[in-house]
């Protein structure tokens, strides 16, 4: 532990594990407070939020600010996206080509609404169409990285003073919404609007959302693990290779766990190919144990390393643009995205996942659908198919929004 002036910031060691006992610390929280369970709030949201609320408290009664070192994040959210790769099928991805146009669309239309609030609210209250697009898809289908990007941008040419620090504190508490908002959203659509899943399907493998207590489970084995963590380091490092060559050779700056991604899908089409009898770990238990470790301690980090104190400096305005935002989200999920996306278990996951983008990050999206497969159970086509907008199309797209509602 390291102290600077007011400032205690935690070693990368007791970061990490922290994060692992706020991760049983939400379990415990969803398995007293039923609401939290009944309405599929992820764990690491639930203990997370809470941590980040203490230390909130510590800084207002005493003046202590508290910091994570938060470089294993990484390393953990790579894991995460290359086994989602690890575990696509080509004839998966064939299947999904007509509702992942399906869902870009949708998401292009829905930046838009969400720029048009903004904007709108903001000119109704005699304020900048920047202030407006701080609250749309600069800082919420953006994200913290695009809020500070466009910030000093808006308060040198669009005349938003301090717009870094409103872009960063909207995004801060977009994040907390998305975390919120998708598990009921996606409750809502299963059991109020026919989205449950199809008795008649056959039992999918789990890709990620393997239920609590299965250790005695004979099927996860150590070398089991050990084989899936191999094949996720090499598919990781092809995948950080991958994003440096595009970067160097034509300027193409993807995150790098879309490449990993990426990498994920092509060596599980080929290589079981090419080696038949080599074990490969696609849509083991082994991998799912890891993907579900991987995301909770990735997922938990991020929220509870929330520094709240920063969104306290929200002006009434931002805070009425989110509140309408939450609700336009709701309302677009189910009455756009739900019944478009084919009124099924697939859509209402994807609704919950939606939710988790839509206002904040794509590991918020598949955390939210995460919760809800622990419940109801697999949803294949969703894990496959919102990354790739979420995380890839999105970017591209929201740049050219953003610039078309700043008049170019």
């Amino acid at each position: 532990m390291r102290m600077a002036g007011e400032t205690i910031t935690l070693t990368e060691f007791v970061s990490f594990n922290l994060a692992i006992l706020v991760y049983f610390l939400g379990v415990r929280l969803n398995k007293k407070i039923l609401v939290l369970d009944r309405f599929n709030i992820p764990e690491p949201v639930s203990g997370g939020l809470l941590v980040a609320f203490l230390s909130l408290v510590v800084y207002l009664g005493l003046g202590t600010e508290i910091g994570f070192s938060l470089q294993s994040r990484d390393y953990l959210l790579y894991c995460f996206f290359t086994a989602i790769g690890l575990n696509a099928r080509f004839t998966d991805l064939a299947k999904g080509g007509k509702p992942l146009l399906i869902l870009l669309m949708l998401t292009v239309c829905y930046m838009l609404l969400q720029n048009a609030v903004g904007s709108g609210i903001a000119a109704a209250l005699g304020l900048p169409t920047g202030f407006g697009l701080l609250g749309g898809t600069i800082s919420l289908v953006g994200g913290h990285g695009t809020a500070i990007a466009w910030g000093p941008k808006l308060a040198t040419d669009y005349g938003v003073p301090g717009a870094v620090e409103i872009g960063a504190a909207t995004a801060t508490l977009g994040l907390i919404a998305a975390s919120l908002l998708g598990g009921p959203v996606g409750k809502f659509l299963i059991e109020k609007r026919g989205g449950k899943p199809d008795p008649n399907r056959p039992e999918e493998a789990p890709m990620i959302g393997l239920e609590m207590e299965r250790e005695a489970d004979t099927s996860v084995t150590h070398t089991g693990l050990m084989r899936s963590l191999l094949v996720l380091n090499i598919a990781i490092g092809l995948g950080v290779a991958l994003q440096e060559a595009l970067s160097a050779g034509i300027s193409l700056d993807l995150p790098v766990f879309v490449c990993c991604l990426f990498c994920g899908i092509v060596l599980s089409n080929t290589v079981p190919l090419v080696f038949p009898k080599m074990t490969w770990p696609a849509r083991s238990k082994s991998l799912a144990v890891l993907s579900d470790l991987a995301l909770g301690i990735f997922l938990t980090m991020s929220l509870m390393s929330l520094q709240l104190w920063t969104i306290a400096g929200l002006a009434g305005p931002m805070l009425l643009i989110l509140f309408t935002q939450v609700v336009v989200a709701a309302a677009f999920i189910i009455l756009a995205l739900y019944p478009l996306m084919g009124r099924n278990y697939n859509a209402a996951v994807l609704g919950a996942g939606f939710a988790g983008f839509a206002l904040g990050a794509t590991p918020t999206a598949i955390a939210n659908m995460t919760a809800i497969t622990k419940h109801f159970g697999p949803a294949t086509q969703a894990f496959l198919i919102l990354p790739l907008v979420s995380a890839f199309f999105v970017d591209l797209a929201n740049a050219v929004i953003i610039l078309l509602f700043l008049g170019g």
